[in-house]
């Protein structure tokens, strides 16, 4: 088996575990899969996971640094300056917490006593006070990036929604606009020469968090039931497990034999 896949989670991190928490992500595989979503926290088998885009957490370090000597110097950014963006990075002490994977920033939802939190890659703050979820995005496009049109950016737009919803319960007066800092990689250069060149744009996106709030209602309905949910139609994992268990079931029949642990088997 992987090194990188545990298909059988520690059952603290489970629902119901004293280290169960309802994470941005998790958010976003229940309104991606609902039976998936079951399966990883109620049952505690998690999709295997992809493997990392280290070029991407490259440029969200490199972008971190960079806007970090402006939060230092109390400066606006010249991307800020750029786009007419009247805002600063913003200080607060939780800065570094709220940026760690696994920590983030956390709110204990009182209906429901979930511990839900989201790692964000920064905030800015306007003079009103108002303060800006802003996230790192990188990629290599031919067209350059000024909207987020495509399918996949549903999931971008919940994912800022959802730190929103978190920075206000957490107090803080937010912007309904946030913005994506967006890396495109340049494919037109007549050589590589040890150098990759990216256009940077800052694309806006004013949230709506209302309805988080229903969601993480539901995701309690969902965990609290016994029975396992309707998979999404579009999940190729759920139609993958479902295919192969037909294959596998039909190939046991047929042999007769049985595993090591008295389940059925090829």
């Amino acid at each position: 088996m992987s090194q990188y896949y545990k298909p059988d989670r520690n059952p603290n991190w489970n629902y119901g575990g004293e280290r169960f928490r309802l994470s941005r992500s998790k958010i976003g595989l229940f309104i991606e899969c609902p039976r998936c979503f079951y399966i990883d926290n109620k049952l505690g088998t998690g999709r295997p996971p992809g493997y990392p885009f280290s070029l991407n957490s490259a440029v969200d370090a490199l972008l971190k640094k960079e806007f970090d000597i402006h939060r230092a110097n109390n400066t606006a950014h010249p991307l800020m300056e750029q786009y007419g963006i009247n805002a600063v990075p913003f200080q607060h002490p939780q800065m570094d917490v709220w940026r760690e994977n696994f920590k983030g920033i956390e709110y204990t939802h009182p209906e429901t006593g979930f511990r839900v939190s989201g790692a964000i890659d920064d905030v800015w703050v306007n003079p009103s006070g108002e303060i800006i979820i802003v996230d790192y995005k990188s990629t290599s496009k031919d067209e350059k990036i000024k909207v987020l049109d495509k399918d996949w950016h549903g999931g971008y737009k919940q994912q800022m929604e959802v730190y929103q919803w978190l920075f206000r319960r957490n107090s803080f007066k937010v912007s309904d606009t946030g913005y994506f800092v967006y890396a495109n990689a340049d494919k037109d250069r007549k050589a590589f020469d040890g150098v990759l060149e990216f256009e940077v744009t800052l694309v806006p996106h004013k949230g709506d968090d209302s309805w988080v709030e229903g969601t993480i209602l539901n995701i309690k309905k969902c965990l609290d039931s016994p029975a396992l949910p309707d998979s999404s139609e579009n999940c190729d994992y759920c139609v993958y497990r479902e295919t192969i268990g037909k294959k596998l079931l039909y190939f046991a029949k047929k042999s007769g034999k049985k595993d090591w642990d008295g389940t059925l088997g090829i």
